[in-house]
């Protein structure tokens, strides 16, 4: 995408088309829950996606995402994600799709680990059930897991993961269902604001409607930049590890998150592709500043050794060659906070982006907030920690 223009005439080529309530630009994880929510009140709205739908180019993919609620980020969040837990029980009945799935959680460190205390704060200061594990009572219950003497875990009931592709479908899916028009490889060029409304301009044609939704995802530096945000993308790459003694022993643990001493986490999953998938594991917050345009998609031996290596320290079985990996994209904050609110300067722009690669289990939720503020201009949900002035510099 390329930067958006602030005048209120759009140039470019393409036919003009109206008839449309809200224009949602992006339908990766949050903007095809922005598009479900919107048509589900009645609104017409287009959304509008470069690339193909549930597409790997982004960071809507890789098969599992973590959700969990003892949020060790912020208590703050917390929430959203009991709304959002709502929401994702609504989805999977919807769509008649397992969505996602409970686990459990399991988050191990030190006890005074980020992983471990603010799971743990957040855990009590929302009276969330969970359990306080020493490292003998994880090696019994988890015998999988190896924790250092030192280490404890916080265990949650309500851990599990959401299958992302298959969301982001479900809420395609639904949108079209609700009367929403869709399009896809179909790219934005520019688009702008005036007193009767905004204008898109794609490839294909230009658009107006009355509001515009912009979830741009690893897009936002670009789409975004003449507002200031300061949002930085990095490659991350995701790792299916078949491991010593097959999968078989790995098909009923919960997810989890480890940190070690020095304040690095990784983060897995359960073996939940069948005896040939791996069991996926991936560092967190481990990834290369790149942008769309740049990002190595290859993984390399020495990052597959790295992973093995660390995997091993905490799931020794983990040490086994890959059967397939990928990469990802992260939109970071400098806060690794959310973006999600109306732009200040322009009444009819909401924006949604800055996820910091712990988002995508919010996403029905996030879809919902998007449709509050473009019908209602504000939404009941907790978003103040959200507003984007906290990160743009004043004069």
């Amino acid at each position: 995408m390329n930067t958006a223009s602030r005048s209120d005439s759009v140039g470019g080529g393409g036919r003009a088309t109206g008839g449309h309530d809200v224009i949602v630009v992006g339908l990766g994880g949050m903007g095809s829950a922005a598009a479900y929510h919107l048509a589900a009140r009645g609104q017409r709205v287009l959304g509008l996606e470069k690339f193909t739908p549930a597409h790997d180019k982004g960071s809507s993919h890789g098969g599992s995402r973590i959700i969990r609620q003892s949020y060790f980020e912020d208590p703050a969040y917390v929430p959203l994600l009991l709304r959002a837990y709502e929401l994702w029980e609504k989805l999977a009945a919807d769509s008649e799709r397992e969505v996602f799935r409970l686990t459990g959680g399991l988050y191990l460190g030190p006890p005074d680990s980020l992983t471990v205390a603010g799971s743990l704060r957040a855990s009590r200061e929302w009276s969330l059930p969970h359990e306080v594990l020493d490292a003998g009572e994880i090696r019994r219950r988890f015998p999988n897991f190896t924790p250092d003497a030192g280490d404890i875990g916080i265990y949650e009931g309500k851990g599990g993961f959401a299958r992302p592709e298959l969301t982001v479908q479900a809420h395609i899916d639904l949108a079209l269902r609700a009367g929403a028009t869709l399009s896809f490889g179909e790219e934005v060029l520019d688009w702008a604001e005036s007193a009767s409304g905004v204008t898109v301009t794609t490839t294909r044609a230009t658009y107006h409607a009355d509001q515009l939704v912009v979830c741009p995802g690893a897009w936002a530096p670009k789409l975004l930049a003449e507002f200031g945000i300061p949002i930085t993308i990095e490659r991350q790459v995701l790792y299916w590890l078949d491991p010593v003694g097959g999968t078989a022993a790995f098909e009923d643990q919960p997810i989890y998150i480890d940190e070690d001493a020095a304040g690095a986490q990784i983060y897995g999953f359960p073996a939940i592709d069948g005896p040939a998938g791996g069991v996926k594991v991936a560092f967190f917050r481990k990834g290369i500043e790149c942008t769309p345009d740049t990002i190595d998609r290859v993984v390399h031996p020495h990052e597959v050794r790295e992973m093995r290596e660390r995997a091993a320290t905490v799931l020794p079985a983990l040490d086994g060659p890959p059967v397939h990996t990928a990469t990802c994209m992260y939109s970071n904050t400098p806060d690794e906070h959310f973006v999600i609110a109306r732009h200040p300067d322009m009444a009819r722009i909401t924006i949604a982006c800055g996820f910091s690669g712990h988002g995508f289990k919010f996403v029905p939720v996030v879809g919902e907030i998007l449709a509050d503020l473009a019908t209602e201009a504000k939404t009941a949900h907790p978003i103040a920690l959200f507003d984007p002035q906290r990160l743009v510099a004043t004069p």
